[in-house]
């Protein structure tokens, strides 16, 4: 924990601001700001970079500021301002991305099976038009399985910059993978390498089997291993071909 830097300085101040916003904005801020499924009605273009500042709570949001600031500012004041930017921004594009696919296979997965027992195109673009937030989590709790994954992938929306975040940790790893890191509770160091990528090993376990090991259970893993994935190839190619190695040791 050292300096704060410049870009990670921003970055923090907008996403207070906007949480700050949302929290008195209320559900419009969210309907317009977070990442919404494509076919829904309340999606938008720019929520691919918005929703990166917009988070669910007070723990969220803090969670996510702390990671940043604790590797975004090492990070960016060892490869420069511009990099950590590219880096940052291109790791929650990615995080978007992955999620949106996986929310589009299981929304698939779901409206062919409802189809194959008997639902008709028309229904299901009823049921579809008829979701709130109301109907949509009467139906979570307790409702048709099927229809339950249909209203997951089509009502629940993306918030937070988790995802990029998960870049930048996954961009340390790469170019301090033997630092010694302290984690809560356990007294003895971890190596970044070690530290981060079983957090990384987590989260795949959790948006494979659908089980959650830490955090609520609407965590967008697919999200964070879509940021780690990009952070890890954009750092290891700029480790590989533009940067002194030995500076990284």
């Amino acid at each position: 924990m050292g300096r704060i830097s410049e870009s990670v300085k921003v970055i923090l101040v907008a996403n207070i601001l906007f949480f700050i916003g949302s929290q008195l904005i209320g559900e419009k801020a969210y309907g317009l700001f977070a990442l919404w499924f494509p076919e829904n009605q309340n999606f938008h273009f720019w929520q691919i970079i918005t929703h990166m500042f917009m988070h669910g709570g007070i723990s969220h949001i803090f969670f996510n500021m702390f990671g940043l600031y604790i590797f975004g500012s090492f990070l960016e004041q060892s490869i420069g301002q511009n990099r950590f930017l590219f880096l940052y921004f291109s790791a929650g594009l990615g995080a978007a991305g992955l999620q949106i696919l996986f929310a589009y296979l299981d929304f698939n997965s779901a409206y062919n099976a409802l189809i194959e027992n008997g639902a008709t195109v028309a229904q299901i673009n009823d049921l579809l038009n008829q979701f709130d937030g109301k109907a949509y989590g009467m139906m979570y709790n307790g409702g048709n399985a099927l229809v339950n994954d249909l209203a997951s992938s089509f009502m629940v929306p993306m918030v937070g910059a988790s995802g990029a975040i998960f870049g930048v940790m996954a961009a340390f790893a790469v170019i301090f993978p033997n630092l010694p890191l302290y984690i809560m509770f356990i007294p003895v160091p971890i190596k970044a390498k070690f530290l981060i990528g079983g957090y990384f090993l987590l989260n795949v376990y959790s948006a494979v089997t659908g089980q959650t090991l830490f955090g609520p259970s609407n965590t967008a893993y697919w999200a964070h291993i879509g940021g780690a994935i990009i952070g890890f190839i954009t750092m290891w190619y700029w480790k590989k071909n533009q940067f002194n190695q030995n500076r990284w040791d």
